[in-house]
């Protein structure tokens, strides 16, 4: 690989950057973490601009790097101090529409070379989807270069008028680890034993119990998997505005669903699954899809967004909001152990496809080194 510069374009002293975050969601979070620690490790000066619990979470200070508060809030007080926080930088990079969005205001007036990552995309209707489209607009009018981290994104961004968009998929910054001294191989039968299902399938789910996750759906599909001899135990983990409404319908219906809330240890239920289950009605690059392909742990997922891009062939794919599919794929995969080794044995192969942490840092390096280099003299 062709080493890449952190330089100024004045050759004299580091790449100053800034990493600009709203409210953060765990995936561009832990991107820009990654990013952070990268490159400080090759001489870049980051300076990382988000509300003071992202870097008690992410510890971006940690990563080598400045962190500056800057509320989420676009008032006048918060964009001021983002402006500030960017008075030196060579380049600033803003990650999602939120984030985006305040750092055009911040920039107005300057030169200041802009680069957008869009993470993910809202999931909202109505007035508020028309508000969404208009700041779209206005961030990729502003941005030198829009990355997406899928496909389907970087269409979205040319579809919105970006005058440069480019698809730069966001490296997983590890699988989640077993607990430290822990033997993976005890934990398993450890940890499904406490969830009630030594001597039945374990189906596991992650994410936010919100309308966007899919859980309706999963649990009319739930329904059908009741004949399957043991019956399977789905195990929801997340918290959110549905958590109510879903217990009601689980207790009203005797379905067979846990909801155990927010997890530290996704990791390790994902290994102790039979299956990982992603019912959900959009995705990026799922963190979950992915730690479960790690995992070597057979996915059932939605056909949605960059799912199809991630996964490939390593996963049962169904169309969105089907309970039937997804019920039916559940109960041939685990009927069937040889196609679940399949499963196993081609998510390894596909993760072994998926851009390291080390080689994201490096190709963004390149389009800060190409927006920030001098031009030849001709």
């Amino acid at each position: 690989m062709t080493p890449v510069s952190s330089h100024s374009p004045h050759g004299q002293s580091p790449l100053r950057t800034v990493q600009v975050l709203g409210g953060g969601n765990a995936a561009s979070s832990a991107h820009v973490r990654s990013l952070a620690s990268g490159l400080v490790a090759r001489g870049v000066r980051v300076t990382v601009c988000a509300p003071v619990e992202a870097d008690h979470t992410y510890d971006f200070t940690g990563a080598g790097a400045e962190h500056v508060y800057v509320p989420r809030s676009s008032d006048p007080s918060s964009v001021a101090a983002l402006r500030a926080a960017c008075a030196d930088a060579d380049l600033v990079h803003a990650h999602g529409l939120h984030a985006s969005f305040r750092a055009v205001l911040a920039l107005s007036g300057r030169r200041t070379p802009l680069v957008v990552t869009w993470h993910d995309r809202a999931q909202v209707e109505g007035a508020r989807a028309h508000l969404l489209r208009l700041l779209e607009r206005r961030v990729v009018k502003a941005a030198v270069v829009v990355l997406g981290a899928t496909s389907d994104l970087v269409d979205r961004a040319r579809r919105t008028g970006a005058r440069d968009a480019r698809l730069a998929a966001v490296a997983l910054p590890g699988p989640r680890k077993a607990v430290e001294h822990e033997d993976p191989d005890r934990l398993r039968p450890k940890l499904r034993a406490e969830l009630g299902t030594a001597d039945r399938p374990l189906l596991v789910a992650v994410g936010s119990l919100d309308r966007q996750r899919g859980y309706d759906t999963l649990l009319d599909a739930s329904r059908g998997w009741c004949r399957h001899d043991p019956t399977p135990l789905l195990v929801i983990a997340g918290e959110g505005p549905l958590r109510a409404e879903l217990q009601r319908r689980i207790e009203d219906e005797e379905l067979p669903v846990r909801l155990i809330g927010r997890r530290d240890d996704v990791g390790e239920l994902l290994a102790a699954a039979d299956l990982a289950l992603l019912p959900s009605s959009w995705e990026s690059r799922s963190v979950i899809a992915q730690e479960a392909l790690h995992a070597r742990v057979p996915l059932v997922a939605t056909a949605v967004g960059g799912i199809p891009e991630l996964v490939g062939d390593a996963a049962e794919l169904v169309p969105y909001g089907d309970a039937k599919a997804l019920s039916d794929a559940v109960t041939r995969l685990l009927r069937d152990p040889e196609r679940r080794e399949l499963l196993r044995e081609k998510g390894v192969r596909q993760a072994s496809t998926w851009p390291t942490e080390d080689e994201t840092v490096a190709q963004v390096l390149s389009v800060y080194d190409e927006l920030t280099q001098p031009l030849p003299l001709t």
